[in-house]
């Protein structure tokens, strides 16, 4: 009998690892910098934030490395700054399986402009307001070329290409806004709040018209209490507008985005509940050995 119930434990401790992978969670990925991802020290310090801000396996999520090309496709069509490869160091992760709305970590020792809100502004721009994200460096960074990863581990957990001209326009989003922050001297969070208002109205009213948009701008700020100039006005105005431009570029993306991120939080509820059963039945049998 002893043997014979050895024999069972034995064989349930490998169900549940076989479940694992059958149940596998969808919609789970990292990206690293390519300067962090030649450093094992910069790797070590990275990979340790983010097992520190999950309660998933880190090695088991799909990952990739960001490149300065990756990065610089974009930023120099916005920033005219172009990132030579020993200047790569910011990475994410990205979790679909949390689908009570947009949860975002900054690791605010290192990255020291961008904010959680800004990152939240910038995906809102692209329809993503769903999923976990975490952002990290092994150095100090602005985390303005950390977007380029927080994209492409969208794109790797979705399992579909956000087209070029969305994420330039989230890109261009993100910059003004560090932009605004640096000229007025407020604060980012205060900034964030500007965009994120002002976006939100010209969506719901789906505004094309330049002129409209900035006068919206305009309000906000007004209500915010934030001094514009007519520039700086213009400037959030073309930014956002730019945002609006690109949403139906986004369709097949953001289609593919609901149907991962409900795929994502019903598979991680399933392998749970599994493992849970499994698990209290196993501390059950123990129990039974023990008397």
């Amino acid at each position: 009998m002893m043997i014979s119930t050895k024999k069972f434990l034995i064989g349930l401790i490998v169900l549940i690892a076989a479940l694992s992978p059958i149940y596998a969670v969808s919609g789970f990925a990292v990206t690293y910098g390519e300067t962090t991802y030649q450093n094992s020290a910069g790797m070590n310090t990275v990979n340790s934030y983010f097992q520190s801000h999950t309660s998933k396996n880190v090695s088991e999520a799909t990952s990739k490395v960001i490149t300065a090309s990756d990065v610089n496709s974009i930023s120099k069509n916005i920033t005219g700054r172009t990132y030579p490869s020993s200047q790569i160091f910011s990475c994410a992760m990205v979790d679909l399986s949390y689908s009570n709305g947009i949860k975002i970590a900054v690791d605010t020792s290192k990255i020291n402009v961008v904010t959680p809100k800004m990152y939240a502004n910038a995906l809102k721009s692209l329809g993503i307001e769903n999923g976990y994200v975490v952002v990290t460096s092994p150095v100090s960074a602005s985390g303005e070329a950390a977007l380029a990863g927080v994209l492409k581990s969208y794109e790797i957990a979705v399992g579909t290409p956000i087209p070029d001209e969305a994420k330039q326009a989230a890109t261009e989003e993100l910059y003004t806004e560090t932009q605004i922050v640096n000229q007025t001297g407020q604060d980012p969070d205060k900034i964030a709040d500007l965009f994120d208002k002002a976006q939100t109205e010209v969506q719901n009213q789906k505004l094309t018209d330049p002129t409209q948009v900035k006068n919206i701008v305009i309000n906000v700020a007004n209500n915010l209490n934030i001094n514009l100039t007519d520039a700086q006005a213009q400037q959030i105005a073309n930014a956002i507008l730019n945002s609006q431009n690109a949403q139906n570029s986004l369709t097949d993306f953001k289609n593919q985005l609901k149907s991962v991120t409900q795929q994502a939080s019903q598979s991680s509820g399933i392998l749970e509940q599994i493992k849970n059963y499994l698990q209290g039945f196993y501390d059950y049998m123990m129990g039974l050995l023990g008397q």
